[in-house]
């Protein structure tokens, strides 16, 4: 078999899109050729940003066997693994942690694969290709974030030094509800009727939900849903990440994948929520409103959601990073590992004496978040 070459792209279309896809599983589109273009295209990755792609091929010929997204970091903005507290100590002590390395989804904290392989590839012998990228390099350290349990373990039985940096997310997961009322039922009469209140709320308000998937999101509802995405950004004083043209470039590569969830008063829309969706997976992602209704924002980006899943036979939603108030309205605790590369000896200990302690708090907030799901017992 012909041995695996590591090139190193700084864009990601200097790959084929097909090949690039060829890789990909169909219920992740955040690593699709298109997404990851988008984001190059439309400026929001580059290194006026401080995210310098230069994402990790391997290649058997002129064959691409395999594929990572990965950055060249000047800070640790878009991560949602927060490190600013390790950049700091390093720093202090006479040390430079930018540039680091990142395999991650820019701005983008959906688990998933991040290495994504062709059939037959030893994945042993390829991240030992891969891991020379950051290992024998002038970077500080390397970080992979949100990456799946099975990718997680993949990369300790390769490098079993990475450390391990425990987290939590939230996930609704389908049980065989059926139906929306299916979902209800599962759960206790407090949470079944507090959920029906707030549904009950919005439609007293004389707001109405639309869900508007693929080409039937016109130019003039893209627009509108950027309007409120913004301004959710600019209620913390900056503008969001993501430019209107980023949502107009993925709209028009990848328009299957996009559902977009619109409120509407007296017939005119006021506030949206975009989602992405794979072949099982709904992943709730940006939220806006240009007024402020009680229990919308659960409307929109809980209830609608699943309501989605249960129609369309998609049985997980991914609805966003953090956020306790999901567990009781249906959303479990999903535990997350990232692994961590940090070359110098000592840096490394402190960071392990961190995430080790960091650990035992995640798993008792996880352990608390299990008790209070609202469903029945047994």
């Amino acid at each position: 078999m012909p041995e695996l070459v590591l090139k190193e792209l700084d864009a990601i279309q200097a790959v084929s899109a097909a090949a690039w896809n060829a890789l990909v599983d169909d219920d992740h589109p955040f690593l699709r050729h298109e997404f990851l273009h988008a984001l190059e295209a439309s400026g929001a990755v580059s290194p006026a940003t401080g995210w310098v792609p230069r994402h990790l091929t391997l290649w058997q010929g002129d064959t691409l066997v395999g594929a990572m997204p990965h950055y060249r970091k000047h800070h640790s903005f878009g991560e949602y693994v927060f490190d600013w507290s390790w950049a700091d100590a390093w720093e202090r002590a006479g040390g430079d942690y930018y540039p680091k390395g990142l395999s991650a989804i820019p701005f983008s904290p959906v688990p998933g694969p991040r290495l994504a392989l062709a059939p037959g590839i030893d994945p042993f012998a390829a991240r030992d290709v891969l891991a020379g990228a950051w290992e024998h390099g002038a970077l500080s350290s390397w970080h992979l974030l949100f990456a799946d349990d099975a990718e997680v373990d993949a990369w300790l039985a390769a490098r079993p030094n990475l450390l391990v940096r425990h987290g939590v997310q939230f996930q609704w997961r389908d049980a065989g509800f059926g139906d929306f009322d299916g979902f209800l039922a599962a759960m206790t009469s407090k949470r079944r009727k507090a959920i029906r209140r707030e549904r009950r709320l919005v439609a007293e308000q004389g707001l109405t939900l639309h869900r508007l998937a693929g080409e039937a999101i016109d130019a003039a509802a893209l627009a509108h849903f950027f309007r409120c995405y913004e301004i959710t950004y600019l209620e913390r004083g900056r503008h969001g990440y993501l430019s209107l043209d980023f949502f107009r470039r993925l709209h028009a590569a990848m328009p299957e994948a996009l559902v977009l969830i619109q409120a509407r008063l007296e017939g005119q829309p006021v506030a949206a929520a975009l989602c992405l969706q794979g072949t099982r997976t709904l992943y709730g992602r940006y939220w806006g409103s240009e007024v402020v209704a009680d229990s919308l924002h659960f409307e929109a980006c809980y209830y609608q959601g699943i309501e989605h899943c249960l129609e369309r036979g998609l049985t997980t939603f991914d609805p966003g990073t953090q956020g306790e108030h999901k567990v009781t309205r249906g959303f479990a605790p999903r535990r997350l590992r990232s692994l961590h590369h940090i070359a110098d000896p000592a840096f490394r200990d402190a960071v392990a004496r961190f995430c080790a302690e960091e650990r035992a708090h995640v798993e008792a907030y996880c352990r608390a978040a299990e008790r209070a799901l609202p469903f029945r017992k047994g």
